[in-house]
């Protein structure tokens, strides 16, 4: 029975889909709960209330132990309340008892995403289906309220590098903000900076054909030209594995993070520098 647009009292029969199930698509915080207990009957209004709150945020789900012993047992519910919260159909965070509601407000707060994760997760589902201007302009709205947001900053670095252009994703990449992404910016680095130098109508090397292809590449790449910017790494790195202390392969493997591990390209090519290198 839906409480409310944002609450739902869900059973055994209906707990993988409203639920698990659901779970993929925001938060379900499951309040594990009985008539007979007072600190639910105190826990309860309290979760209620932040969910109407909340505006959606995160869904909550009601459970009556009593009515559904088997989904207690099954997530080890020991006492009631209990309350559990899932992300992605497994459980992310829970506690028990009837905690104050600052204590509770600040579980839901951690859990929920906030409006800037929201906008960062639009803008990565652009840059996923490869809407590259539209993702640009979206990291480019959450920069402008918060430069230090790693992950917009790293959308950002993407969306402008698939498109060719290296002068401001070096800027960024040279001041980039604090925080997980920097391990993922610090290999797309070698590409920026090339692309950098070519975006400008950089060197054409004349005395050094190894560098001239690497330039080469670099433009064709900028150009959308991708297999045949990474044809010409690999011929570089059959003439040469350890060339400009293996420079074509870094971007190589810049070009494959920026790709994804499951782009044809990707597959294709991450197997041809394997045989190359090995």
């Amino acid at each position: 029975m839906e409480l409310s647009g944002h609450i739902v009292d869900v059973t055994e029969a209906t707990f993988e889909n409203e639920v698990v199930i659901r779970s993929h698509e925001l938060p379900v915080v499951v309040d594990f709960w009985a008539p007979w207990c007072g600190p639910c009957l105190v826990l309860g209004p309290i979760l209620e209330r932040l969910a109407i709150e909340a505006g959606g945020t995160f869904r909550l789900a009601k459970v009556n132990v009593d009515e559904n012993p088997n989904l207690a047992i099954r997530y080890g519910v020991q006492g009631i309340p209990a309350v559990k919260a899932f992300a992605n159909g497994q459980i992310k965070t829970e506690f028990g008892g009837a905690q104050p509601e600052p204590v509770v407000r600040r579980f839901i707060q951690r859990l929920a995403p906030t409006e800037a994760e929201r906008a960062v997760e639009k803008a990565q589902s652009l840059l996923a289906t490869r809407h590259w201007p539209e993702a640009e302009e979206a990291f480019r709205t959450v920069l402008a309220k918060d430069e230090t947001n790693s992950a917009a900053a790293l959308g950002l670095v993407e969306s402008l590098l698939i498109q060719g252009r290296g002068v401001e994703p070096t800027q960024i990449l040279g001041n980039f903000p604090a925080g997980t992404e920097w391990a993922k910016a610090e290999r797309l680095t070698p590409l920026a900076k090339l692309l950098a130098d070519v975006e400008g109508d950089g060197p054409y090397p004349e005395d050094d054909l190894l560098e001239a292809r690497l330039y080469q590449s670099t433009r064709l790449f900028a150009r959308g030209n991708l297999p045949a910017a990474m044809d010409g790494l690999l011929d570089i790195l059959r003439e040469d594995k350890g060339y400009r202390e293996g420079l074509p392969r870094q971007l190589l493997l810049a070009i494959f993070a920026l790709l994804g591990d499951n782009d044809p390209l990707t597959r294709q090519y991450r197997d041809e520098l394997a045989s190359v290198l090995f």
